[in-house]
């Protein structure tokens, strides 16, 4: 029977649409209050909650229930040949119901939750005082139900109800025949009912918790420290990338969401905790695409005594045990390819790549100005410098061929601001990319520690008046390195990016639960 603990809940007010609905003020006092509903809700469950009401019903509860999830109800139902432990024991389940299909003196439905659903099976015999109420369901509804634990005739296991309690009464219908949101957009605006109308983008957002989780464990297993560096910047530094500016009132002074945590987590390694590492939600003002949402998630680490080779090693022992995890396997399947991220990946220098796709040696001046023609470049990076220049023809002509997983090692200095240089290789940084699929994955670099060489080099971004470096040297992380830094390995993994990779997703947007998106207009 349906229960109605206390009296009946108060609808909060929305837009546009009016409906009368009884409003509880005292113990058997009962007044009525016209409210407002939003054009999403359908005018029959409407009349169903009012009816609700007037009967004493409470549509939306106080207490929950202690449920079981469906996924464990049906591993421990065994089959009709060897039945489980859970068969013939009274259980509880609780999600959202799915498909009524009525019989007349039985009803068959589907119960929902975050592991997976469990038939349910409705009869007038076992519901016989609650019978009447059925009309007040809807597919949509989330619903408690407990009974026994049987197979059908056709050896489905089933949930026979005994008992039904509403715990929500849902006014706006699922989408048509439950199979999910076909309009792109709608799935990103309304992602709550995304999450249980599509086939598997539940399934997505619980393996991005797992990645997240397993790769805490991994680096915890491996000495490092989970710490929490500023959202705020007082300087925009880490990484190259136009930032978001916001103003604090009581300092009277504009900040910067960061872009990356890297300056202050290598801060923490002159404070000599060796190994750290973020989670770090960070920000970037840029365009949205497949790859890019302006809010994003960043694995960023760093480890005293180690270089940019000790970084390749772990990257991808990360990435290969994640995938194993996930899938038993390293193979997984990307935009319509297929990749093994079992270890080691593959190694390419940075100009060795350059020159295969390009036809002229990187450090060929005159030659790369006129490939960035060919390319139809903008003319305006001329203004920004050589290398600035070299590096979009990499970007424009290399980087979608890099099918991967590969690591590209040895980029020219000057477009790494905070990498030590190569001492077999002067000129080109002990940094490198890894790409999958085309896609840059991760960034690492063996960490400038010398500390006039770091300054001279914020001396010459800020001189470039390039709108995504910093406006000013930050003269506080100069400082830190004044008093010494060890030699450092570091580390930074788009985790959206990766989590694209092992779920085999082909946009940011559907790793994300809730991505950037345009305003909605309306008109006047």
């Amino acid at each position: 029977m349906f229960i109605a603990p206390g009296g009946p809940a108060i609808l909060l007010a929305c837009s546009p649409f009016p409906l009368a609905l009884p409003v509880a003020k005292s113990a058997g006092a009962v007044s009525r209050q016209t409210l407002t509903m939003t054009e999403i809700a359908h005018p029959d469950r409407i009349k169903k909650l009012e009816r609700m009401r007037e009967e004493g019903l409470a549509p939306y509860p106080s207490r929950g229930v202690d449920a079981t999830p469906a996924a464990e109800l049906l591993a421990k139902a065994g089959t009709p040949e060897e039945p489980g432990p859970m068969i013939g024991e009274i259980v509880t389940v609780a999600g959202r119901m799915r498909e009524l299909r009525d019989f007349g003196k039985l009803i068959f439905t589907w119960s929902n939750d975050r592991s997976g659903r469990i038939q349910v099976g409705m009869q007038k015999k076992r519901l016989d005082e609650w019978w009447p109420s059925r009309k007040l369901l809807d597919s949509g509804d989330l619903v408690a139900f407990t009974g026994e634990l049987a197979f059908t005739q056709k050896g489905e296991p089933t949930i026979w109800a005994t008992e039904v309690k509403l715990q929500a009464k849902a006014l706006a219908p699922p989408p048509e025949k439950w199979h999910g949101l076909s309009d792109v957009e709608a799935r990103y605006r309304r992602r709550y009912v995304d999450l249980w109308a599509s086939d598997g983008v539940s399934e997505v957002f619980q393996k991005r918790s797992r990645v997240l989780s397993l790769s805490r464990r991994f680096l915890e297993d491996r000495g490092f420290l989970e710490v929490e560096t500023p959202t705020l910047h007082p300087i925009s530094g880490g990484a190259t990338a136009k930032p978001f500016v916001t103003h604090h009132n009581a300092l009277d002074t504009d900040l910067y969401l960061r872009v990356a945590p890297e300056l202050y987590l290598k801060r923490l390694i002159v404070g000599g905790l060796e190994r750290v590492f973020e989670v770090a939600r960070n920000f970037r003002n840029e365009g949205l695409s497949t790859r890019h949402n302006p809010e994003f998630t960043m694995l960023e680490l760093y480890q005293a005594q180690a270089n940019y080779n000790h970084m390749m090693e772990l990257t991808e022992q990360l990435i290969s045990m994640l995938a194993e995890d996930l899938h038993g396997t390293t193979k997984v399947e990307f935009r319509e390819q297929a990749f093994d991220l079992k270890a080691p990946f593959e190694r390419r220098t940075y100009a060795d790549l350059f020159r295969e796709h390009n036809g002229c040696d990187i450090e060929d001046q005159d030659a790369v100005r006129a490939r960035a023609k060919e390319l139809k470049l903008s003319p305006d990076l001329e203004k920004m410098g050589y290398w600035k220049l070299a590096s979009e023809v990499f970007e424009e002509s290399v980087e979608d061929h890099l099918t991967g997983p590969i690591f590209v090692t040895d980029y020219p200095l000057p477009i790494c601001p905070l990498a030590k240089e190569s001492e077999e290789n002067p000129g080109y940084a002990e940094r490198f990319e890894l790409f999958i699929g085309g896609m840059e994955i991760a960034n690492a670099f063996s960490e400038l520690n010398d500390p006039a060489d770091q300054l001279a080099r914020f001396e010459e971004q800020v001189a470039s008046k390039d709108p995504e470096t910093p406006g000013e040297v930050d003269l506080d992380y100069v400082q830190a390195l004044e008093y010494g830094m060890p030699p450092t390995g570091g580390l930074g993994i788009g985790m959206d990016r990766l989590i694209m990779v092992l779920t085999g997703q082909d946009s940011i947007r559907d790793v994300l639960l809730f991505p950037s998106l345009r305003q909605k207009t309306t008109d006047a």
